[in-house]
């Protein structure tokens, strides 16, 4: 019977290797980024080309409302407030996206959050003939609230969907998507396009466009099934939506792997932020979703931007080329973001932030040596550049988008939405900070600034290489099993592994159940 089941098991395993992406999950995946994570991509960017005509903007509306031209200090602000109060609102989302997806499930969220989209780019397009200010800083406040809320969100929803075999690469559709948002702003930013004083209002019009379009689909696709099934109980709807994402009608055994779950956590419930931080069950795969989230923005390349054009100048460029060429890193970009997507599932998700994080300290030291010799040799400009190029496909090679697949994967249904709600408090803290700071930390250090990312990103290899298990086509019950050394916690028997993992009790009772682990493509 033993090598029965063995025979059957490995003939599953095969079969789960063979399974292709339908396009039920290639519709779910897109539609679910194009109206999420390509949303905060795009508003990354697209505030570059306009800058100069919302601060003209800024300084007519003072004009008409005042009667005298409005303080150079007083733009400065409006405009740092513009572009920074886009964290704060994505800190807001963050910390309320843990109770949303507990009242509208992973797809309901994403569906509820297009209302921020769509209201924002109202708020943002209409700010101009309003004559307000006022409303393009809001419009930026609720957009960040949106990004907030689907950062969380979405890479929650993808790791639900998506067979494990797949996860990884079905995980990257947000940083693909992110990619995609970030050039896309750059081009229509363009003179040629809506980068223009009569019409760069429309470049925040066309933020409803993606919204409308998720809108339109993603009502019509499945909503996780695991989220059906260990959460509303919904065993029909947990059958139907895995039926459609597979693409077979015998879903038996990945029912059953979620059955197995849901039975250990019969007595368990969704843990509060406050309960994860305290479970010593989870505490090193939080502390490594805290340090991989933190490097994600750390590392630098948000900072990278400041000198872009300046390095371009000085290579000796034209001024109205210059953000022609600037087009190639958002091209690096996401080229570098679908390659990490099609090999992730072969090389899995330590070597690519391994690799990623050393091959951007790598490049940031030669940056600074170019940068410290760009006044004395005349081609130095063109090596800075390549090393730009080289941070920027390091970063998307793996930490641009890994770390949102990690924080879905090393935590179980119970953990996912606080752990995600910690990350993202970690994602946007990190933003907010380097867009403080390093404004002081380049005035002091002048090019020996980007030392201090080297330091970032070697620290953040140093520590993945001895801490990160490899979680590529593990279930997520085996990659809660490979921290249970760590966390000092005694490794079970299959039959009870799931009760060490899930161990916080709502009762006094204490009951548990004895369970058995079951294989599958989930």
């Amino acid at each position: 019977m033993g090598k029965q089941n063995d025979y059957k098991m490995g003939n599953s395993e095969k079969n789960a290797g063979k399974q292709t992406v339908t396009a039920c999950l290639f519709s779910a995946a897109f539609f679910g980024a194009l109206g999420s994570s390509f949303l905060y991509g795009y508003n990354l960017s697209v505030v570059n080309a306009p800058a100069v005509y919302i601060k003209a903007f800024y300084n007519k509306t003072w004009t008409e409302r005042y009667g005298e031209p409005i303080p150079a200090e007083t733009v400065t602000l409006f405009w740092s407030i513009t572009v920074s109060i886009f964290s704060i609102g994505g800190l807001v989302g963050a910390l309320s996206a843990s109770s949303i997806l507990k009242a509208f499930g992973r797809k309901g969220t994403l569906l509820l959050n297009n209302i921020f989209a769509i209201i924002a780019a109202l708020m943002l397009s209409l700010g101009e003939k309003s004559r307000s200010f006022e409303m393009l800083i809001i419009g930026r406040l609720i957009m960040g609230v949106d990004s907030g809320i689907a950062l969380s969100a979405l890479p929650m929803y993808l790791g639900e969907i998506s067979p494990r075999h797949i996860r990884g690469s079905i995980g990257q559709f947000n940083s693909i998507l992110i990619c995609l948002g970030v050039f896309t702003g750059q081009v229509l930013g363009l003179p040629e396009l809506l980068g223009q004083e009569s019409r760069w209002n429309y470049l925040f019009s066309f933020l409803a466009l993606p919204a409308v379009l998720q809108l339109c689909v993603l009502p019509f696709l499945p909503e996780s099934p695991r989220y059906l099934l260990m959460e509303k109980r919904d065993e029909a709807g947990a059958e139907k939506a895995f039926q459609r994402f597979l693409g077979k009608k015998d879903v038996s055994r990945e029912l059953e792997e979620v059955h197995v779950e849901t039975r250990a956590q019969d007595n368990l419930y969704i843990v509060s932020v406050f309960q994860l931080l305290k479970n010593p069950a989870v505490r090193w795969q939080l502390i490594t979703v805290i340090v991989t989230m933190a490097c994600y923005q750390l590392c630098g390349l948000n900072a990278l931007w400041y000198y872009t054009n300046g390095i371009l100048r000085e290579a000796g460029f034209a001024e109205n080329l210059i953000p022609y060429i600037t087009l190639s890193t958002g091209a690096i970009e996401t080229l570098a973001a679908i390659i990490s997507g099609l090999v992730i599932e072969r090389i899995g998700r330590k070597p690519l932030l391994i690799f990623g994080f050393s091959a951007m300290a790598v490049c940031f030291s030669l940056l600074t040596v170019f940068l410290n010799f760009q006044d004395s040799v005349s081609w130095m400009p063109y090596l800075s550049y390549i090393c730009i190029l080289a941070v920027i496909a390091s970063f998307c090679s793996g930490p641009g988008g890994i770390p949102f697949v990690l924080t879905g994967e090393l935590f179980e249904q119970s953990n996912r939405p606080a752990a995600f709600m910690i990350a993202g408090t970690v994602n946007w803290l990190s933003n907010f900070t380097v867009g403080l700071l390093f404004p002081f930390i380049q005035e002091l250090l002048q090019a020996f600034a980007f030392l201090v990312f080297v330091g970032v990103c070697t620290l953040g290899s140093i520590y993945l290489y001895v801490v990160l298990p490899e979680t590529k086509n593990k279930t997520f019950m085996d990659i809660s099993q490979s921290f249970a050394k760590i966390n000092k916690m005694p490794i079970q028997s299959p039959g009870q592994e799931m009760e060490l993992v899930l161990s916080i009790k709502p009762d006094a009772n204490g009951k548990t159940r004895d369970v058995t682990r079951t294989e599958s493509s989930f």
